[in-house]
């Protein structure tokens, strides 16, 4: 393993293994190759029970050897939404924006396409969410920066209460960004049909947070 120097694993999207400049993913035996290489790869370090193949140590317990300098497309979105909601709660704005983008587009695509496992199914509902922080985050930031900004924090927060209607981050971070722009009449539709499609899907109102940027839009809209 000492002359290995780096790897670049890519789960989403196209399939990518390289090695210190060579691309393995081609060695692979197949589709159940990929699925275990891919299962390794997000458990390296914890020993596995199989059968040995190159780049795998042992008979009964299955080690990936990878080089310590390793980059894994799914690990760098979990890792860009927690660091985009750092910053976002502390009020670092600009300091969002590209680790958002990076948890946005890498969760966007699909993971390990064509695939299937239980475990593929839960890292693809996990990707989902890190999708949904991400926009979020580009949204929150938005705001935050204000300016020309706030035209792309109303798109992603339009994106989100399309893709999770059901979410109300969405539909208050799109009244924030409505309000902003001066368009406090569609912010206050915003709020109504979030209001109208929890009341009849689910049976409940929006939040109290949701509740209290609409009072003060009505304010803002009375003054």
């Amino acid at each position: 393993m000492d002359q290995w120097t780096k790897a670049r694993i890519q789960l989403c999207g196209r399939f990518v293994a390289d090695i210190d400049g060579s691309r393995v993913e081609g060695t692979l035996p197949g589709r159940l190759g990929r699925v275990l290489f891919a299962y390794l790869v997000l458990n390296r370090g914890r020993p596995v029970r199989g059968l040995g193949a190159e780049h795998l140590r042992g008979r009964n317990e299955i080690e990936l050897l990878l080089p310590p300098a390793i980059f894994v497309d799914v690990e760098a979105a979990l890792e860009g939404a927690h660091r985009a909601e750092s910053s976002i709660a502390e009020g670092r704005w600009a300091q969002a924006w590209g680790p958002a983008g990076i948890a946005y587009h890498v969760a966007t695509r699909p993971f390990l396409a064509g695939l299937e496992a239980p475990w593929i199914d839960e890292w693809r509902r996990r990707l989902e969410e890190v999708r949904l922080r991400g926009l979020e985050c580009f949204a929150a930031a938005g705001l935050g920066l204000g300016g020309p900004a706030l035209a792309q924090a109303e798109e992603r927060a339009r994106m989100l209460t399309e893709l999770a209607p059901y979410r109300e981050t969405g539909h208050r971070l799109l009244m924030e960004a409505l309000a902003r722009r001066g368009n406090v009449a569609e912010a206050l539709r915003a709020y109504e049909k979030l209001r109208v499609l929890l009341r009849e899907e689910l049976g409940i109102a929006p939040s109290p947070t949701v509740r209290g940027v609409h009072q003060r839009l009505l304010k803002s809209a009375g003054d």
